[in-house]
């Protein structure tokens, strides 16, 4: 990774904060965003300590919005005329329903629209640049919310923390499966993971509870740095695949759900995703 450049959102905290580090100690650049200047100011002077010959680089911005993120975007592609590798990380679950600004629901804007919208903004970027490649992180938990329902993406009807996140994740994997099959013939590697159940800030977003919860679930959840693992190794590995559209479980191809491998779900979600990003 000497000389490599790598743009990750979600990088301030958990996995994604591990990764960019485990990067950076392989000798990447690491380019990334965050809603918090202090956050974004403490990562960068650790990034310094593991790769202080970089040059470092965050953008502050809202992935919530599709306004915020393509001026994220936007930001990044200016500056950065190649991109060895996009991580599409940030992600969130919410307790309770609610809509951003676009009138999404929260969960699908953050884990779904955030990574579509950055990707076709950097795009042309990444296909500049030989041997590039994009990792999003998705989850086992894809099952959790069956099929999707192209009725009510927006989860009006019967809304439950767990069932929203878990469609979010299937619709990572949707975007990855579509994303390569319009990547074919160039050289850029799509492919998506589920990280493990993982101790981090995750989720504590919704208060006293869920913080406590989580406080409880570190004693049995992986660590940051082995919920990374396999971003790094799709991110950096030449033993990683080659070919686009994988989902991914400790560096092996993993379990999906039968209805993961809809192809025409993902190119409706897709077409779909193109008329919600194309209305903001």
């Amino acid at each position: 990774m000497q000389g490599k450049t790598v743009v990750i959102t979600g990088a301030t905290s958990g996995i994604g904060e591990a990764a960019a580090l485990a990067l950076a100690r392989q000798g990447a650049r690491i380019v990334f965003t965050a809603r918090d200047q202090a956050k974004a100011d403490a990562l960068l002077t650790k990034l310094k300590d593991a790769n202080g010959s970089a040059a470092h680089a965050a953008h502050l911005g809202d992935l919530s919005t599709i306004a915020g993120t393509r001026a994220v975007g936007a930001a990044i592609a200016a500056a950065e005329p190649k991109i060895d590798v996009l991580a599409n990380n940030a992600g969130a679950l919410f307790v309770s329903r609610g809509e951003t600004a676009d009138g999404l629901e929260r969960t699908f804007a953050v884990n779904h629209m955030a990574y579509f919208v950055l990707t076709n903004a950097l795009l042309a970027n990444l296909k500049a640049t030989p041997g590039a490649r994009i990792v999003s992180t998705s989850s086992d938990a894809h099952r959790a919310g069956g099929p999707l329902n192209f009725d009510d993406l927006q989860a009006k009807q019967g809304y439950t923390s767990f069932g929203a996140y878990g469609r979010s994740k299937l619709c990572n994997i949707y975007f990855t499966q579509e994303l390569a099959r319009r990547l074919e013939g160039a050289s850029v590697v799509a492919t998506c993971f589920h990280p493990g159940f993982v101790a981090s800030n995750f989720g504590t977003n919704n208060g006293v509870l869920a913080k406590g919860v989580m406080r409880l679930a570190q004693f049995v959840a992986l660590t940051p740095e082995k919920g990374a693992d396999t971003l790094v190794w799709l991110a950096s590995s030449a033993d990683a695949p080659r070919e686009g559209g994988g989902f991914y479980d400790r560096r092996k191809p993993g379990a999906m759900a039968p209805y993961a491998r809809d192809r025409a779900a993902a190119e409706r979600l897709w077409a779909v995703s193109e008329e919600i990003a194309a209305r903001a």
